[in-house]
C-alpha cells in the first residue's frame, strides 16, 4: 500500500471510529427521560480568529441531533473575565451547565463539580491515555472532575528563528527537529542552550524569555527546574527549597539571564510574542500564537520560525504543558446532556476540526491524537508545527511547581515564585538568602 493510500485509510478509519464511538458514548447519557431540554455552555473566547466557529458548529450539530436547546457563550479570558465567571457561578450555585476551566481551577472548585469518570473512561479507551500532568490537574482524590479541553491546551516550547540560530549559534533547528520524522536532538542540552543564548546575544538577537509574574514565565522556569530535578515543595508537602537541584537551577538561570534582554523581569505574556514578531529575538518559549501573528503581520519572520522541543537536563527533557478543561457543575439541571456533549467534543473528528480551526494552536491531551494533518501541513515553512504536539513522545509534559500538593503548587505558580528567586539571585543576592526568602514565602502559602 502506498503512503498516500495508507494515510487516506487512516483518515477514513478515524472518521468511522468517531461516528461509531459518538453513538456508543452519547447514547447512555442522552436517551433517558431527562435527556432533552436546555443546556448552556460557556466556551473560552479563542485568541485565534475563526476558532470559535469550530466549537459553536460542533455544539450546534450535537444539539440538533439530540434535540437539545442550547445557549452558547464565548467568554474572554482577558481581564480574568472567564475566571471571574467561574468563581461567581460556583458561589451562586447557578450558571452555565458546562464551563471552560483554566489549568488550575478544577481542584480548587472540585466540590462544586460533577464527576466525569464515566466519560473519561470511554474517552481514554477511544483516544489513548492522558499524561500525569492532566491527571494531576483534572482529578481530585482519584476522581475525574473535568474533561481535558482541546481548545486552549498548549505546550510552551521553543519557537526559534531558523536563520538566526544558524548564523549566530551554528544550530540547524530543522535538522535537529525534522518535519515528519523523530528528533535528532541528543546534543540539545541545557549546556548547548546556554551557549546558543550567549551566541545569539552577542549577535544582537537575544532569546526572549520572560521572568515576570506571569504564566509564560512560570511555565518556562518550571520546565527548567524539572530538568534539574528541582522542586520547592515535594509531593508530601515538605519544603525542599534548600536543596542542591534548586541551587543548580538558580545558578543556571543566573548565567542565562546575563544573555537575555535587561528588562525580562518586567515582561508580561505578550512581550515575548512582540519581541519575536518584531524580528528582535532568535527564540522565545511559546505556543504557535506568535508564529500565527507573524504569518499575518510579519510574513518574512514567520517563514523563519520553527517550533521544537525543550533542551534536556540532568533529569530529562521536560516541556511546559498547560491543559485546560471542560467542567460540569453539580447544580447543572441537565447533567446527562452535558456529559454527552463533553464526550462528543472529544471525538477524533471533533478534535481534528478544532485543531484545524486554531491553525494548530490547540492540543488534545490524549496520546493517540498527536499526529493530525494540521501540524504536518501548516506553514510557512511547511512542517513548522510538526513537533509542537510532541508526536514522538520525545519529552515529558509537565506543569510548573509539581509535585507539590495542588493548593501549594498553584500559589508557587501564580505568584511567580521561581522567577522571583531567579531575579533576586541574578541581581546579586547570596544564594542562601534567596533560599531563606523562598522558605518564608512557602510557609506563608501553607498557612493560607
Amino acid at each position: 500500500m502506498s503512503k498516500r493510500a495508507s494515510k487516506l485509510s487512516r483518515r477514513r478509519f478515524i472518521a468511522n471510529t468517531a461516528l461509531a464511538s459518538t453513538a456508543l458514548i452519547a447514547a447512555p447519557y442522552v436517551r433517558g427521560a431527562n435527556a432533552a431540554g436546555k443546556l448552556s455552555i460557556g466556551f473560552w473566547d479563542h485568541w485565534v480568529p475563526g476558532a470559535n466557529d469550530a466549537t459553536k458548529q460542533l455544539a450546534t450539530e450535537w444539539a440538533a441531533k439530540e434535540k437539545v436547546d442550547i445557549q452558547i457563550d464565548h467568554i474572554t479570558s482577558q481581564a480574568n473575565k472567564l475566571r471571574l465567571t467561574a468563581s461567581a457561578e460556583a458561589q451562586a450555585g447557578a450558571g452555565h451547565d458546562i464551563l471552560h476551566f483554566g489549568s488550575w481551577w478544577v481542584n480548587e472548585m472540585a466540590d462544586k463539580l460533577e464527576p466525569v469518570d464515566d466519560v473519561m473512561a470511554a474517552l481514554i479507551k477511544l483516544n489513548g491515555a492522558v499524561n500525569p500532568t492532566v491527571r494531576y490537574l483534572g482529578q481530585k482524590d482519584g476522581k475525574w472532575m473535568a474533561v481535558p479541553a482541546t481548545t486552549g491546551s498548549q505546550i510552551k516550547g521553543p519557537c526559534s528563528r531558523i536563520d538566526l540560530m544558524k548564523q549566530h549559534a551554528g544550530i540547524d533547528v530543522q535538522a535537529m527537529y525534522p518535519a515528519g520524522g523523530p528528533p535528532k536532538a541528543d546534543n540539545w542540552t541545557l549546556e548547548t542552550f546556554l551557549k546558543a543564548a550567549e551566541a545569539c546575544h552577542k549577535g544582537g538577537h537575544p532569546f526572549g524569555i520572560g521572568l515576570g509574574v506571569t504564566a509564560d514565565s512560570s511555565d518556562t522556569i518550571g520546565a527548567l527546574f524539572h530538568a534539574f530535578g528541582a522542586a520547592l515543595v515535594d509531593a508530601k508537602g515538605n519544603i525542599t527549597a534548600k536543596s542542591d537541584p534548586v541551587r543548580q537551577s538558580l545558578d543556571y538561570y543566573k548565567q542565562l539571564m546575563a544573555f537575555l534582554p535587561q528588562d525580562v523581569s518586567a515582561w508580561d505574556d505578550a512581550t515575548n510574542n512582540k519581541w519575536l514578531v518584531a524580528g528582535k529575538g532568535a527564540m522565545i518559549m511559546n505556543p504557535p500564537s506568535a508564529w500565527a501573528v507573524a504569518k499575518r503581520d510579519a510574513p518574512k519572520v514567520a517563514e523563519q520560525l520553527w517550533t521544537h522541543g525543550f533542551p534536556s537536563g540532568p533529569k530529562g527533557r521536560f516541556a511546559p504543558f498547560t491543559p485546560t478543561f471542560w467542567a460540569t457543575w453539580k447544580f447543572s439541571k441537565n447533567k446527562p446532556a452535558a456529559k454527552s456533549l463533553l464526550a462528543y467534543l472529544s471525538q477524533p473528528a471533533a478534535v481534528e476540526k478544532m485543531v484545524a480551526a486554531s491553525n494548530g494552536f490547540d492540543l488534545p491531551s490524549f496520546a493517540n491524537m498527536t499526529e493530525l494533518k494540521t501540524w504536518a501541513e501548516e506553514g510557512p515553512p511547511k512542517g513548522t508545527l510538526y513537533h509542537y504536539p510532541n508526536p514522538h513522545n520525545h519529552q515529558i509534559l509537565s506543569v510548573a511547581a509539581t509535585p507539590a500538593p495542588h493548593a501549594i503548587a498553584v500559589q508557587i505558580y501564580t505568584h511567580g515564585l521561581m522567577c522571583k528567586l531567579a531575579v533576586r539571585h541574578f541581581q546579586g543576592e547570596a544564594m542562601e538568602k534567596t533560599l531563606d526568602y523562598a522558605v518564608k514565602e512557602l510557609e506563608g502559602y501553607m498557612r493560607t
